[in-house]
């Protein structure tokens, strides 16, 4: 049974004192790197006035924010522990994650360990000899049943580093010492250390870094100038930013993205060179937006179901469509208000998530609710299949954002939107209750900003198949058409890539020709109708532009070793190319609720 304990969105200071209270129990961690070059940092996990007959620590199976069972543990090796005077204390693993010290009620013990970490992502340990990132789930044990415990970390970079970025809070008078007020705090502070290039700027009151690691084409004025631009748009939604200092932590790669939201941090992966190119740059611009605003919807503002969280197995709800389907809306609308979108850009944006939502045979299979509990198993972990089964939480909860936003437009007649709605919520459950909140209660708080029922749009959320989007954008004077409409056309159903000089299937579509007549994943297609592909596959294409609806096609495979001939009747290509435009005979008050959606305030 998860224990009940106290809440981890606690209010953090700039600076703390590093005396504890002589009989609480105090746990110190040092870290340092002996062999970075070989992808390991050393752990020292210092317990004091804790006696007891045995300890049990654990190590995280998972990090919030990316739901998924990781098993950090497996990182781990050479765990031993040591009494005040240095001799061994005997050390048992019970399971995956959890090792039994027999402490044999000494006050003071010490644990030791190593780490390796040589993945590339923004959720797990990665040490080389440039630099370490550490995700502190995957790095940091607990005590059993102790995680409102508070902590300090004592970090020892390796002699050629020289910075330290992290959200956790300094220690005065110990340079390298930082504090937790206990560990979900100290599991959301992610750490880089090495030679990072690090600047500053000041928006909405908050002093923020930026901590480039890897080099970059990138422009520090530029940055700093449009992140303190998202900063201030995202801080009026809220009316308030709850931090003091805000850490970026910006791993640059080769070819990078993705991003990890913190309390008073985010780990973003961005590409190296792609700083100066227009579109990569509005697409870092936009994850940083996402990020951002996770700091208070998701971070703060939560369902019950996230926090305080159970660190060994899965935390599920059905409000991921919420948290990260409303972001995923917020985050290029954010773009739209600073200026960094136009008006075109940014329904293209959203026509963009229509298109990959109603040409995905899974939106007939898994609703936005399912998809969101279903993450553990599914959207971190997909396969060649998953196209049909499954959907992301992301794209249609932000289509569902949408249409929440602009059904509260027209209700209130442009007064009140969905800003007002997260506004009213933050305060409500984060400010006020100091929980997170039931769906249902989420639901009921809408209606009551906007004075209409949403029953509507949360069914949607919890059913499959098409939104009706027009019966939201039309209020607001656009509409969603579908230039495919009326136009007849051919598909065989697969997706290919090459792979050394062959043409192989690496996806089949739902109900599609190649599903109907058993091409499969992994199938070489060698020939169609007699013709020898090429390596590059335009033998597939010109056969395709050149028949019709109910041809049939010889289509010879390999398949494990063998080869095979099968008869495919091409079936219509049912994909739509979905856009949102204007509505041509649109009212004065469409036009002028449409103007308030889309305007740069």
């Amino acid at each position: 049974m998860k224990k009940i304990r106290t809440n981890l969105l606690l209010l953090m200071t700039t600076a703390v004192s590093s005396t504890f209270a002589a009989s609480q129990p105090r746990i110190h961690f040092e870290v340092s790197f002996k062999e970075p070059q070989a992808h390991y940092v050393e752990i020292t996990m210092k317990i004091e006035n804790f006696q007891r007959d045995f300890i049990d620590v654990k190590m995280p199976v998972w990090t919030p924010g990316s739901y998924l069972v990781r098993e950090y543990a497996k990182n781990v090796e050479g765990l031993e522990a040591f009494d005040e005077q240095g001799a061994s204390l005997a050390t048992k693993k019970l399971n995956k994650n959890t090792w039994r010290i027999d402490s044999k009620k000494k006050r003071s013990l010490t644990v030791q360990y190593r780490v390796y970490g040589f993945e590339v992502s923004v959720r797990t340990n990665f040490i080389d000899d440039s630099h370490a990132f550490l995700s502190p789930a995957g790095t940091f044990l607990y005590i059993d049943g102790l995680l409102d415990l508070p902590t300090e970390v004592t970090i020892l970079p390796h002699s050629s580093w020289s910075k330290i970025s992290t959200g956790l809070t300094p220690v005065e008078g110990k340079p390298g010492t930082y504090h937790a007020a206990n560990f979900d705090i100290l599991f959301d502070s992610p750490i880089e250390i090495g030679n990072q290039d690090i600047f500053t700027f000041e928006a909405a009151g908050v002093l923020h870094e930026i901590a480039m690691v890897g080099g970059g084409n990138y422009d520090k004025a530029r940055l700093k100038e449009d992140c303190a631009a998202i900063v201030e748009r995202a801080t009026q939604i809220f009316g308030v930013n709850p931090n003091k200092r805000y850490v970026f932590i910006v791993h640059n790669y080769q070819s990078g993205g993705g991003g990890l939201e913190h309390l008073n941090s985010t780990v973003l992966g961005a590409t190296r060179n792609g700083y100066q190119n227009e579109r990569s740059y509005i697409g870092f611009l936009g994850l940083v937006a996402h990020e951002y605003f996770h700091l208070w919807h998701v971070k703060r503002l939560r369902p019950l179901e996230l926090g305080p969280f159970d660190y060994e197995a899965e935390n599920y709800t059905t409000a991921l469509w919420i948290m990260e389907g409303f972001t995923a809306y917020f985050d290029n609308l954010l773009l739209r208000r600073c200026g960094f979108l136009n008006e075109n850009n940014y329904l293209q944006a959203l026509s963009n998530d229509i298109n990959t939502i109603e040409n995905r045979a899974g939106n007939q299979i898994q609703s936005a609710a399912s998809a969101s509990f279903d993450a553990w198993i599914k959207y971190y972990r997909p396969d060649e299949n998953s196209a049909n089964t499954s959907i992301s939480y992301y794209n249609k909860g932000a289509l569902l954002a949408m249409m929440l936003d602009l059904k509260i437009l027209a209700a209130t007649n442009g007064e009140k939107r969905l800003d007002d709605v997260l506004k009213a919520a933050y305060q409500t459950f984060y400010v006020d209750k100091k929980r997170g909140f039931e769906e249902h209660e989420f639901q009921t708080l809408i209606e009551q900003v906007a004075g209409t029922s949403v029953a509507d749009i949360f069914e949607a959320a919890h059913t499959t198949g098409s939104l009706d989007y027009n019966r939201y954008l039309n209020a607001v004077g656009y509409e969603v058409i579908d230039y495919n409409d009326g136009r007849e056309l051919p598909d065989l159903g697969i997706s290919t890539s090459i792979v050394d000089g062959r043409v192989v299937v690496t996806a089949v579509s739902r109900s599609s020709s190649a599903w109907n007549d058993g091409i499969n994943v992994r199938d070489e297609i060698i020939a169609i109708n007699g013709e020898r592909l090429d390596v590059h596959g335009k033998e597939l294409n010109r056969v395709l532009q050149t028949a019709a609806i109910g041809d049939m096609l010889q289509v010879l495979i390999a398949r494990d070793g063998r080869i095979r001939e099968l008869s495919v009747t091409l079936m219509k290509d049912n994909r739509g190319s979905f856009s949102i435009v204007p509505l041509v005979d649109a009212t004065p008050e469409q036009q002028r609720l449409g103007k308030i959606w889309l305007s740069v305030p």
